[in-house]
């Protein structure tokens, strides 16, 4: 199991925390956390693009010329996708973008993202906030000791008003609640920095939940002993 060092507000080191293998070294699916990305920027598409087909169009209720005797092309309407103004033919429509994915996926692809960024040492740990007042200085500051270079995804177990107001400043920081842990924001980010309350939190909503052949072979072990 890899450790991760525990930084105080200060900066300085205060101890270590074990990440749980679980969650965070888990083998790294690419291709699942493909699908679970995309499916969540499609889902965040609004889907109210629209255009008017030749039904929808205003006017065009009366025949431009008649049938026959003119020499020219028959007619039926001026609102006729060939003609200017008419309407448009296969044109986006409103729909719903959002594509459905299996719970199991999302947090397969959740736990490979968070592995991922384990394995190439970019978690950090703070102890907790302690800012008095909002110090956009402060938190910089405090990033940079703790080697945080880049953007960073700060997850908070909590709203804290005063730790928000200090980083929401900066344009490489976003910040996410442990609850609201998602793949897409953990692959945005450089750096994942978790207070150690928001840490727990994850590891204990994203425990992998044992296979029917580990689940069989523990019942098994269970009837033997």
């Amino acid at each position: 199991m890899s450790e991760v060092r525990v930084y105080s507000q200060s900066g300085e080191a205060s101890g270590s925390v074990t990440l749980d293998e679980s969650v965070f070294g888990s083998q790294v699916n690419v291709p699942v956390m493909h699908q679970v990305v995309v499916a969540q920027l499609a889902a965040a598409r609004a889907g109210t693009h629209s255009t008017k087909h030749r039904g929808e169009v205003s006017g065009g209720g009366k025949k431009p010329w008649r049938q026959k005797g003119t020499g020219r092309a028959r007619q039926g309407s001026t609102r006729a996708p060939h003609w200017t103004g008419g309407g448009v033919v296969f044109g986006p429509r409103p729909r719903d973008h959002s594509v459905k994915v299996p719970k199991k996926m999302k947090a397969l692809a959740l736990r490979s993202a968070l592995s991922d960024r384990a394995a190439a040492g970019t978690i950090a740990v703070i102890d907790k906030w302690e800012f008095s007042e909002p110090s956009t200085k402060a938190a910089k500051a405090l990033l940079d000791k703790v080697g945080v270079k880049g953007s960073a995804l700060l997850v908070f177990d909590a709203v804290d008003e005063a730790a928000v107001k200090s980083f929401r400043n900066m344009k490489d920081c976003h910040l996410i609640l442990a609850s609201q842990l998602n793949t897409y924001d953990v692959l945005a980010a450089d750096w994942i920095v978790f207070t150690k309350r928001a840490l727990e939190q994850v590891t204990e909503a994203r425990k992998a939940e044992p296979s029917r052949r580990e689940k069989a072979a523990a019942a098994k072990g269970g009837e033997k002993a």
